[in-house]
């Protein structure tokens, strides 16, 4: 069965990689399936959302299932599906080999319980209106990692190998690979090389998750994942796969405790965890007198599960309450954040607050880079939440990709239609930094990019005399509030780079009724 568990975590795995990679533009305005399917199957989420927003989307049934197999298998999602749960098993692989037996294992079990009251404060945070669950729920938090920390990083990297060789110019080699590269532009590489703001600091929270695998194998799993103190809870009766230990034949090897994914303790007998078992087989694998079965059974086989004390369920509790308001604190709920310009389709701020998970998925398929983590913008509430920063990126048009691939719903799925009436900000120009206002030289790059119909920046034109005397039209650009969706591709393009003459903000944004400036 060790084996069987860890092709399943290979495929499965290598169907997460496939769909992260599938999870990009790649010259059509449609996706296949997206990463977001791994998110569909993932009860944390289900359940944070359905708390924090009172509404449930059809999606979130997917997340039945693992509850079904949970409640029967324990928890299997986590020792033979879960992504980072093996990323973790490959990295805690190492810790593992270099235990001993006899070892002193039980350092951080008393750490056990640390994972059920994160996730205790998350769903009462939840409830209360702060839907926390994406910064530490292990699908989402991989998928923003990957794509906001470490995609970039492996972009440049490839890129760089790449015109290294072709600059070298290697006889047979360089052209070769010059082919390699173009066919990866588009499939395996983005067609652009991705820059996110705080990729450094994300991609090495995530590599610190990592490296708490050096501590102890899967330390990650064993005592902080909110998902697996979840599916522990749900499965600790796992009636169909319990480990049980016969104590006549027992040798006292301790193998089973050292190669255990979970530290669940088969050993001794009778002190089995079940919420902490992940289903691995290891302990059955490498029992040299096969006194560990796994099997169906509803009788009892072990009590070793930690007692959650009232004390600390009450304090993370109160810690909710706390933070809940304190999260809300800031200049972001007394006036709209003119930077804050959220994605067409994005729900009113608070709702769209309540109902992202952070997992970057419409960063990562934003074909022009535009889609950005926030810091402050939003607050402590909506950090690593998606905006729109158009000076790196615009929103394309006739693109709504963000919309296909939101898991939640905090983008509704819109078709183009509907997305060409939407305004998600304003242009304004600032007319001392304006070619034709402030130099009265003609520049109209605003006006040619601007991509509604009808137009929505315009021209006043006026006579004038150039300094050879000769009379021109010179053309002046302004904005029509009405037309403009504010997608931000005139501040993109504008000549004037640094600070460019023409600004996208939020104001006049369909999804709020306050932030309007055309009544």
């Amino acid at each position: 069965m060790k084996n069987a568990r860890r092709l399943s975590q290979i495929l499965f795995l290598a169907l997460f990689l496939f769909l992260f990679i599938q999870t990009e533009y790649k010259g059509s305005n449609e996706l296949g399936l997206p990463v977001r399917f791994f998110l569909d199957f993932d009860p944390l989420i289900a359940l944070s959302v359905l708390l924090a927003t009172h509404a449930a989307r059809a999606l979130f049934l997917f997340s039945i299932v693992t509850v079904v197999v949970s409640v029967l298998f324990g928890r299997v999602f986590c020792g033979w599906v879960c992504p980072l749960g093996t990323l973790n098993t490959f990295a805690g692989w190492f810790k593992m080999r270099s235990m001993k037996p006899g070892e002193d294992d039980t350092v951080f079990r008393r750490w056990r319980p640390v994972k059920y009251y994160v996730l205790f404060f998350l769903l009462v945070a939840a409830a209360f209106g702060w839907n926390a669950a994406g910064f530490v729920d292990p699908i989402s938090m991989t998928i923003r990692s990957l794509a906001v920390g470490w995609n970039p990083a492996v972009n440049k990297i490839v890129r760089s190998f790449f015109e290294f060789t072709y600059a070298a110019d290697l006889p047979w080699v360089s052209p070769g690979l010059d082919a390699v590269y173009s066919a990866m532009i588009g499939t395996a590489l983005a067609f652009e090389q991705p820059v996110f703001r705080q990729s450094i600091l994300i991609g090495l929270l995530f590599a610190g998750v990592i490296g708490l695998n050096a501590l102890a194998p899967r330390f990650w799993c064993r005592y902080l994942c909110p998902l697996g103190a979840l599916l522990g809870l749900l499965g600790w009766k796992q009636a169909l796969a319990r480990v049980d230990v016969d104590g006549g034949k027992c040798v006292s090897c301790r193998r089973c405790n050292l190669s255990c994914q979970g530290d669940a303790t088969p050993f001794p007998a009778g002190r089995w965890a079940s919420r902490e078992c992940l289903a691995c087989w290891n302990c059955a694998d490498v029992c040299p007198v096969q006194a560990v079965s796994i099997h169906p059974t509803t009788r009892a086989t072990g009590d070793g599960n930690v007692d959650l004390t009232r004390r600390w369920l009450l304090a993370s509790g109160l810690g909710a309450l706390v933070a809940v308001p304190a999260m809300s604190v800031g200049a972001h709920r007394t006036r709209p954040n003119p930077e804050l310009i959220r994605p067409p389709g994005a729900l009113p701020e608070q709702a769209f607050v309540r109902t992202c998970v952070k997992c970057g998925e419409c960063m990562k398929v934003c074909l022009t880079n535009g889609l950005q983590p926030t810091l402050g913008q939003a607050g402590l509430e909506g950090l690593w939440t998606p905006l729109l920063v158009p000076r790196l990126g615009y929103c394309e048009y006739n693109c709504n990709l963000c919309s296909q691939v939101c898991p939640t719903g905090a983008i509704r799925a819109i078709d183009l239609k509907e997305k060409h009436r939407i305004r998600i900000g304003l242009a304004t120009i600032d007319r001392d930094r304006c070619i034709p206002w402030a130099l009265g030289v003609n520049c109209i790059v605003c006006e040619e990019h601007c991509p509604v119909p009808g137009k929505a920046i315009r021209f006043e034109e006026e006579e004038r005399e150039n300094r050879r005397g000769e009379t021109f039209t010179l053309k002046r650009p302004v904005v029509n509030p009405r037309l403009c969706v504010g997608c931000g591709i005139c501040e993109n393009k504008c000549p004037v780079v640094d600070l460019p003459a023409i600004r996208v903000s939020s104001i006049n944004e369909t999804r709020s009724e306050e932030n309007r400036l055309v009544l």
